[in-house]
């Protein structure tokens, strides 16, 4: 028989067993008694009976449910403590079985969900690799377990290349390639324990396409190198993907503990900075943490923070120098190169800010104070009757801005000046990855007067029918190339055929960096038409420059 209806059958009975034993009682005095009185006291005495007889009849299994409530809810409370294994007392499984066994299903899904969340929240769902947060706090561990003075490694891996997958093939194919560089890491990790009962080493996924390993136990630094180099290599191997072969590498960071770090976290960072190192020198490569980069990357820090108030405080300047014509020896225009006037450390050139101004992208207001400096300049120029022209660089982050082409001819507008005053320099690989609306807004700008040329041509990858279609009118050698061709035949073979290719898209060649005689015969000799560098002029600040231009028209300077 079911518990609820053995409950109301025996609460029936004890009821009708008091309402008859209160018949009967009532019976015998109402037969017996006589006197009112008697009658009287008789009557009250089988009402308090039956009273108390209805009472214990309906307060018994009232009060068996209330200490089982009361015993359900000091379970429940102890929750509180972290009690969630516990089951639920025996008098409510006793008087409530339903609901003990409701109770305890709820904890069980209540732990299922929390080791569930717990999973997910050390794990990476991609890989099943442990997450950051999993990796700093055992990483922590294993740092805070090892003997004072033994050697652990940290590596940092971060994949090259891997955005072009996600970009080709979409995020669902990129994640696939995660796991299989996971897998990879993990055969390499599994050969280097080998048959050793040391600790394991610590292998995660931190994000994106950033990875990491932690040797709690290392035997010398060569080791560590060495293992770094095994992963290189592993992820060099191409990758089959879904019928596409995959090639990518990876630059790994080195860092070791106690010489580059007592935490976790310096040794991160430290390994971080060396990632960074090998990924800057070309990327499949690793790099072990040294002073060196430390001094290096906290100048870039210093020089980033005081990068982002330099132009409000006008600290930059520009300085000209002078492009000549091999033909007539004129100056047939002039290049603006940027100055920062640093207030501890003097006039800094370009390469030691340039590249951490383009990263943090403060290169886009550097931008706009330059074509707006050279807008002034050139409307001074014209009011003293100058006309000449003034080349500039456009960085690829300024043609990343939908509005940059438009700001362009306003800051030249307002100022008066004309197009046909300006020459746009663009990198080499710049020009060769915009897009086809940058293309169609530099074409505007040529028909409207702008010369148009790239810079730095011969240090990155030439798409050659991209060259022949681009509004060009110059194509600037770059120094590379022409720093030996004194004294190497190759390097004259090689200047001459890209003279060749350039004069082939019918655009003027500039060679710039010019600093002997020698060198500007040979470039003269070989069809160069514009000469730039140390062995005509140097950079020089407007008014310098205004008079060295007047001098040399004034003399008939010639270089033919």
């Amino acid at each position: 028989m079911k518990e609820g209806t053995a409950q109301k059958v025996s609460n029936a009975l004890l009821s009708g067993a008091a309402g008859f034993a209160s018949f009967v009682f009532s019976l015998i005095a109402f037969l017996y008694i006589t006197s009112f009185n008697e009658q009287v006291i008789a009557s009250i005495v089988a009402g308090a009976f039956c009273l108390l007889v209805s009472y214990i009849a309906s307060e018994r299994p009232n009060s068996e449910s209330a200490r089982a409530l009361s015993a359900l809810g000091e379970r429940l409370l102890a929750v509180e403590q972290g009690d969630l294994t516990s089951p639920t007392p025996k008098i409510v499984r006793d008087s409530m079985p339903k609901l003990a066994t409701a109770v305890d299903s709820l904890f069980a899904e209540v732990r299922a969900s929390i080791e569930n969340a717990h999973a997910l929240g050390m794990y990476d769902p991609v890989t099943s690799l442990p997450n950051r947060l999993h990796f700093r706090a055992e990483a922590d561990k294993m740092l805070a377990s090892r003997a004072q003075d033994a050697l652990a490694a940290m590596l940092f891996v971060d994949l090259d290349r891997f955005k072009n997958v996600n970009d080709s093939l979409g995020h669902a194919r990129g994640d696939q390639l995660l796991i299989m560089v996971a897998n990879r890491l993990r055969v390499v990790v599994t050969a280097e324990i080998g048959e050793g009962a040391g600790p394991r080493p610590l292998l995660a996924r931190l994000a994106g396409d950033e990875f990491t390993i932690f040797f709690p136990t290392m035997e010398a630094a060569a080791d560590a190198e060495r293992v770094a180099r095994r992963i290189a290599l592993a992820i060099s191997e191409p990758f089959e993907l879904h019928g596409h072969s995959i090639d990518i590498g990876a630059s790994v960071g080195v860092a070791l503990a106690p010489e580059h770090g007592s935490t976790i976290e310096s040794l991160m960072r430290a390994a971080d900075i060396a990632m960074y190192r090998a990924k800057n020198s070309g990327g499949g490569r690793y790099c072990l943490f040294s002073e060196e980069l430390a001094e290096e990357h906290q100048r870039k820090i210093d020089t980033e923070a005081a990068l982002s108030e330099a132009v409000q405080r006008g600290e930059f300047v520009l300085a000209l120098q002078p492009q000549l014509s091999f033909a007539t020896g004129e100056v047939s225009g002039a290049e603006a190169l940027l100055r920062w006037n640093h207030p501890r450390e003097g006039m800094r050139l370009p390469n030691s800010f340039i590249p951490v101004a383009e990263q943090t992208g403060i290169i886009a207001e550097l931008g706009d104070w330059v074509i707006a400096e050279v807008a002034s300049m050139l409307a001074e120029w014209q009011s003293q009757g100058i006309e000449r022209r003034l080349a500039f660089n456009v960085s690829p982050r300024q043609l990343d801005r939908a509005d940059f082409f438009q700001r362009l001819r306003t800051t030249l507008s307002d100022a008066g000046v004309p197009l046909s005053l300006v020459e746009l320099e663009f990198t080499e690989s710049a020009a060769m990855e915009c897009s086809q609306h940058v293309l169609d807004e530099i074409a505007a700008l040529r028909r409207e007067g702008a010369s148009i040329a790239i810079d730095d041509f011969g240090t990155g990858y030439s798409n050659l029918a991209r060259l022949r279609t681009m509004p060009l009118d110059r194509v600037k050698l770059d120094p590379s190339l022409i720093k030996d061709i004194e004294s190497s035949e190759q390097a004259r073979v090689v200047v001459q055929a890209v003279v060749q290719l350039i004069k082939g898209v019918g655009a003027e060649i500039v060679a710039e960096a010019v600093e002997t005689a020698a060198q500007a015969d040979i470039l003269r000799a070989m069809g160069c038409e514009t000469v730039q560098g140390f062995v005509f002029a140097h950079p020089m600040f407007e008014e310098e420059y205004l008079n060295w231009t007047q001098n040399a028209e004034r003399g008939s300077r010639s270089v033919a």
